[in-house]
């Protein structure tokens, strides 16, 4: 997933299916003259349905197709035939889709799981025939229901990413070059703050054919949280994921302050975030011998667990992963 296909904010219109109206008939065939009402039902209209597919990544998919209008439902006919429903219009969206109504942003409901299904706007039901209106002061009833319409509106759609692994840090912390090496992801990256301007998901591959996904989301800086910077746009995504991976470069000036920082936006963003368990990678690692890492550690959060990792030169990621497969599965029985 590139950074240019990654969407997870839109606006689409659905509209399902007016309902079908009911037949006025009067049944006619040889040696019956009086057959009575026999006016069939009309049929109900289309739905707009809301799938969730665990294979998709982005809402890029609706970004030129922004319309759906279900069919409408067929009209009944003699012989209490009912008419044809409208065709349903189903529309794939990732799982972590939340869906708002557009106008006064009320949460409708959340795609979570893959081949879950919701009505987004359900189509009208069918009008009765004449059949249904016959009583013995009315045999011959000329009239039917009119099918009821359907509904339509806009609906905005946000993707909160399902990862299991978030990575948090200032601009520049290598996170994008983390995620580059350690999985089959091509993050852009280069040598100036807020290179990544969307975030980024890679599945890192561990022992025994086992994998988890890890998300890098665009940079952190103070101040986030009331809209600073680019992190704010996508702090809802850490929401989803299982746990942090908290990184900061062993040049950093204060560990523990960009730490507090960063723990400090997570905060004020969802306080809740602060329940996930959360690991420190020291990047930039290769700058430093044994005896500067060893002054590093007074500054390095207490009960905080943490790894000396080097994406340049691959020190420290086999640990890495174990601690994050290790973290990702304590609660597993």
């Amino acid at each position: 997933m590139t950074e240019g296909n990654f969407v997870d904010y839109i606006k689409i219109f659905a509209a399902s299916g007016n309902g079908g109206k009911g037949s006025v008939h009067l049944h006619r065939e040889k040696y019956i003259t009086k057959g009575g009402p026999d006016g069939g039902d009309g049929g109900r209209g289309g739905h707009v349905i809301l799938r969730g597919d665990k294979n998709m990544w982005t809402l890029f998919h609706l970004k030129f197709k922004k319309h759906f209008k279900a069919e409408h439902g067929g009209a009944g006919s003699k012989n209490r035939s009912t008419g044809k429903d409208g065709e349903d219009i189903y529309v794939n969206v990732p799982l972590g889709t939340i869906v708002k109504d557009s106008e006064t942003q009320d949460v409708l409901f959340e795609i979570t799981d893959d081949g879950e299904e919701v009505v987004l706007a359900e189509g009208g039901m069918g009008g009765r025939g004449n059949w249904h209106f016959r009583s013995s002061t009315n045999q011959t009833p000329r009239y039917a229901q009119p099918g009821v319409a359907g509904s339509e509106g806009w609906y905005q759609l946000e993707l909160k990413l399902l990862a299991d692994v978030g990575l948090v840090g200032f601009p520049n912390a290598g996170k994008s070059t983390l995620l580059s090496v350690i999985t089959s992801a091509k993050p852009k990256i280069a040598d100036y703050e807020f290179t990544t301007l969307k975030p980024n998901l890679g599945i890192v591959e561990y022992r025994d054919f086992r994998s988890f996904v890890m998300a890098d989301i665009p940079g952190i800086i103070e101040g986030a949280a009331e809209g600073k910077g680019l992190g704010h746009r996508f702090l809802r995504h850490i929401e989803r994921n299982s746990s942090l991976l908290f990184m900061i470069p062993a040049d950093s000036d204060n560990i523990q302050k960009e730490y507090d920082i960063l723990l400090n936006e997570l905060k004020k963003h969802n306080p809740e975030l602060l329940d996930k368990d959360r690991l420190l990678a020291i990047s930039k690692s290769d700058m430093l011998d044994e005896e500067l890492k060893s002054e590093l550690i007074p500054e390095i959060p207490k009960d905080l667990p943490y790894v000396f990792i080097s994406s340049i030169d691959r020190t420290g990621l086999t640990e890495l992963k174990d601690k994050l497969w290790e973290m990702l599965n304590e609660n597993i029985d």
